[in-house]
């Protein structure tokens, strides 16, 4: 398979990072995405040394557009790794995936996942925690974790004499982390304070509630970095557990991008992930949709605008109707200033800086999600105007001319989606966490250029219903008159 971007650029994760134990373990994000394999929790921030950021400076550079190929490596102790090769520049990414993140955190433990993420490097082997960042340091390298609500990843940058080196560290990390005591509670201390401070967010408390909403006592309501009492009840033997439990062979998937060759690479991946056992523990969770729809609950909060996210069932990203459906929310709320939502709510009345909708694929679900911001005296309008819009796609669908013009966009700005090393390997591991085949970017472009307008009206008419949609509104909005006040503590 063939990838054509406009350029090229190599990837460095260079962010500041001290040697020895972090101020902050926890940056965790507001955009729900994160629940799912694509879009995850950062629980580690990276760390700059000097060569580093010199390396970053210089490749950073733009490279000529040209082919990048996809060969799918796999190793003698059957490891799978999918490779593109870039022998430009002495920098080598790899990107890594387990599927089973936080959504198989025990109840009343939420937050496991993330909390395991972010003390995988927290020293790993004969190595505590200044040590082991130290070497990483050292070595010009890179190594992260995340976790989300459907996968635990990770992955290094570094350079490519130090290939060896970096990669005996993201085999400490995976195979032998230490889980001391005192970076179990530092890291603990630290996502506690982080998770408090996002709960001052309106943003965040929306997104909750509203999650809690819509899945009820599914683990996907759960937030994917806890509670302050599930966080506390975590033990050193719940972290070493989940490590044995959900770190194997059988839900591994790897993408690795640059300067490296497919034999040299799969000693690496034996190296490197060859003791991992060959299968993770049963973690089947049930197949879930979106519930309580057309509630519209409320968070009093005395801020000057209030914040409001909705949402209803959506589909999965092995839908046969998908690639009509990303048409269909361009249209809606995913293209900007080219959406219906953005053109009834900013552009003709300026109620909102910004409005927008997502389709979100989860592993057992799928939601389609939207957010917007608004003067607590003109909430009750923009809610109107989103269900207007709403039911207006059901009823009538896309016109031909958006249709059109929403091909144009998605497929003539993918490739800009390409522009280094790290966004190319966190693309390569989506396709096969999606399991959408190696071939799949050579064929993309046809699957979305090939929905008729009868495709966009039809699926229009299945997937979008103004009866199931659901608002959580943080703030104090006039006006407005919701199913029920909630509270935001418990979340």
């Amino acid at each position: 398979m063939t990838l054509r971007p406009t350029a090229l650029r190599t990837y460095v994760h260079a962010v500041t990072r001290k040697r020895g134990p972090r101020a902050c373990a926890a940056t965790l994000p507001l955009d729900p995405r994160f629940r799912g394999g694509d879009e995850t929790v950062k629980a580690a921030p990276r760390r700059r040394s000097r060569l580093l950021a010199l390396v970053a400076a210089f490749v950073l550079l733009a490279l000529p557009a040209r082919a990048v190929t996809i060969d799918r490596v796999v190793s003698p102790g059957g490891i799978e790794a999918w490779l593109v090769q870039d022998h430009t520049l002495p920098i080598v990414t790899l990107e890594l995936s387990f599927r089973g993140g936080a959504a198989t955190d025990p109840a009343g433990k939420s937050g496991l996942a993330t909390m395991t993420a972010a003390l995988l490097d927290e020293g790993a082997g004969t190595l505590d925690s200044q040590a082991y960042q130290g070497r990483e340091e050292d070595l010009a390298s890179s190594i992260h974790f995340s976790a989300g609500a459907d996968y635990v990843s990770g992955g290094v940058t570094t350079i490519r004499k130090n290939l060896p080196a970096a990669f005996e560290l993201l085999r400490l990390a995976l195979n032998e982390p230490r889980f001391d005591a005192d970076a179990v509670a530092r890291i603990r201390g630290d996502v506690i304070a982080e998770t408090a401070r996002r709960l001052e967010n309106p943003n965040a408390i929306a997104s909750r509630v509203w999650w809690r909403n819509a899945f009820a006592d599914n683990p996907y309501a759960r937030p994917t970095d806890g509670t302050a009492s599930d966080l506390a009840a975590i033990a050193e033997a719940d972290l070493r557990q989940f490590v044995r439990d959900r770190f194997a062979r059988d839900v591994l998937k790897i993408a690795v991008v640059g300067d490296i060759a497919p034999d040299e690479l799969k000693a690496l991946l034996d190296q490197t992930f060859g003791a991992l056992p060959r299968q993770a523990a049963p973690a089947a969770l049930p197949e879930v949709t979106v519930r309580n729809g057309g509630v519209l609950l409320l968070v009093k909060k005395p801020i000057p605008q209030s914040v409001a996210v909705f949402g209803q069932p959506g589909i999965k990203r092995d839908d046969p109707d998908w690639y009509a459906a990303t048409i269909d929310n361009y249209i809606l709320g995913g293209g900007g200033f080219a959406s219906r939502l953005m053109s009834e709510i900013r552009e003709k009345r300026g109620l909102a800086y910004g409005v927008s909708s997502y389709l979100i694929p989860l592993l057992h679900s799928g939601v389609v999600y939207g957010t917007v911001a608004t003067q607590n005296d003109r909430v009750a309008e923009s809610i109107a105007l989103i269900r207007q819009q709403w039911q207006r796609m059901r009823d009538e669908g896309p016109t031909a001319e958006e249709i059109a013009d929403a091909k144009t966009y998605l497929t003539g700005s993918f490739a800009l989606q390409f522009g280094s090393t790290g966004s190319i390997a966190g693309i390569v591991l989506q396709l096969q966490q999606d399991g959408l085949g190696i071939d799949y970017l050579d064929r993309r472009n046809a699957l979305l250029d090939g929905v008729t307008l009868e495709d966009a009206r039809r699926v229009a008419r299945r997937l979008y219903d103004p009866a199931a949609l659901a608002f959580a509104v943080v703030g104090t909005p006039t006006k407005l008159t919701p199913t029920r006040e909630v509270t935001a503590s418990g979340l």
